[in-house]
């Protein structure tokens, strides 16, 4: 009987489907307000209509997607009272979460989170800004559960998407790479010292950094829209 256990690590090809559409929304594929046809997409994504009518309902629950009348499903545009909301929210959590961090870090810690933060200073290196996301959203599960921060961690889950879209702006302008990677290692340096004060400071100050950044990609999107 053992060829009918299940593996429980391989995903399921809708799981597949979601990662791969919300992949392609997060990193620019498909622009804000774009319309995002069933038929097409089934061609593009190789998979049933079924398929893809479900992971365009579980894109909407993350606010990547949302239904128009007499359009359908488009790419969710973003609002910027909307992302400085996130933001708001991010840098609350966040510094708090890198306060406790620092108040009970230990050696191990320390050298987790600096493991992962090598990778994506090596990502940035590359300009492998899939990459980049990817371990950054490591980070912060890593900073969180550091923290025994659980229930913040989940409701910072439910953002991860709209973060992760936002992020993928910021990361691609221009000297970022250098700068983020200057302002996490001074958050760093504060939870090895193990300065909840400092640690919480240099969160907030990258957070509303990233807020400035984001909300200025935005700006520039919207005039090269009006433009076209």
């Amino acid at each position: 009987m053992s060829d009918l256990r299940i593996d429980r690590n391989a995903k399921t090809l809708r799981e597949l489907t979601l990662d791969k559409l919300r992949g392609a929304i997060v990193q620019g594929y498909f622009r804000p307000g774009a319309r995002l046809v069933e038929r097409t997409l089934c061609d593009e994504l190789g998979v049933s209509r079924t398929v893809v009518r479900e992971v365009l309902r579980h894109l909407e629950t993350e606010g990547l997607v949302e239904i128009v009348a007499r359009q359908g499903p488009i790419v969710a545009r973003l609002d910027p009272a909307q992302v400085g909301e996130i933001y708001e929210l991010r840098g609350l959590l966040e510094a708090n979460a890198a306060r406790a961090c620092a108040e009970q870090s230990t050696p191990e810690l320390v050298q987790q989170l600096r493991d992962i933060r090598k990778t994506i200073e090596d990502a940035f290196a590359q300009n492998d800004l899939p990459r980049v996301l990817e371990h950054t959203e490591r980070f912060y599960e890593a900073l969180f559960e550091g923290a025994g921060k659980h229930v913040s961690l989940t409701v910072v889950k439910t953002l991860n998407a709209r973060i992760n879209r936002l992020r993928a702006l910021t990361i691609a302008v221009p000297g970022r790479g250098g700068e983020s990677n200057r302002e996490m290692n001074k958050l760093l340096d504060a939870i090895e010292r193990r300065d909840g004060e400092a640690a919480s400071a240099a969160s907030i100050a990258h957070i509303k950094r990233t807020a400035e950044l984001a909300l200025a990609a935005l700006a520039q999107q919207d005039d090269s829209t009006g433009q076209a």
